[in-house]
């Protein structure tokens, strides 16, 4: 059963933190340590905010698919409000993106730091038949990481095309707010759709991943 952080724990952990114990991760961890918040632990939690970040990025993206859908499909009204509304979907698009993008990264770091700390560990052990269970379970563990770890970061890399596309569109509507641009556009509405079906895809498969991590750890 992980640790779980109470409000006295959590703001002893800021204050030292607050005090430039915080300067790198390798203080974060040892800090963490000594309230029982182990590597594993947080490991676990941040899986399960960039699993959680990834599930939101999609939702925003299908979100932004439906509005340029809309934008293409102009039938009359404010072009310059359809404008905004568009450009507001890719910023938050854009904000969706670079939190995955932060989640993977922190998910990386403490992984490094756990599997490091495992590989150390196991010298220190007096009995043979514990130290060989405990590097099967390291082997297992690695193993399955790495398999998350590609699932994310192919996640990561079906966010590109699409942002593209939508920053290109949103440029091209600022400077163009008239019919005949948005019908330009029209052609771009397939290919779109198509970089949104795999980015989906790519997320459903590493949040799939994310949740049978979790699993085996638990």
């Amino acid at each position: 059963m992980r640790t779980l952080f109470v409000p006295a724990v959590r703001c002893l952990i800021l204050s030292a933190l607050a005090l430039g114990i915080g300067g790198c991760q390798t203080a974060y961890y040892h800090t963490m340590e000594k309230f029982g918040v182990h590597k594993r632990d947080i490991l676990v939690d941040r899986v399960e905010e960039a699993r959680d970040s990834q599930d939101e990025a999609k939702e925003q993206f299908k979100s932004a698919l439906e509005r340029f859908s809309a934008v293409l499909h102009f039938d009359g009204g404010d072009l310059e409000d359809k404008y905004r509304q568009l450009d507001k979907e890719y910023q938050r698009s854009l904000e969706r993106a670079e939190e995955v993008r932060e989640r993977i990264d922190s998910v990386e770091d403490v992984a490094e730091a756990l599997f490091a700390e495992w590989e150390k560990e196991l010298g220190q052990y007096s009995r043979a038949d514990l130290r060989r269970s405990s590097e099967k379970k390291l082997r297992e563990t690695r193993s399955h990481y790495e398999r998350l770890i590609r699932a994310m970061r192919r996640a990561e890399k079906s966010m590109d095309p699409p942002l593209a596309a939508f920053q290109d569109q949103v440029l091209y509507l600022k400077h163009n707010l008239n019919a005949r641009a948005i019908a330009s556009l029209k052609g771009e509405l397939t290919a779109v759709k198509s970089d949104i079906g795999i980015l989906v895809r790519d997320m459903e498969k590493s949040i799939a991943e994310a949740d049978a991590f979790i699993k085996g750890l638990e």
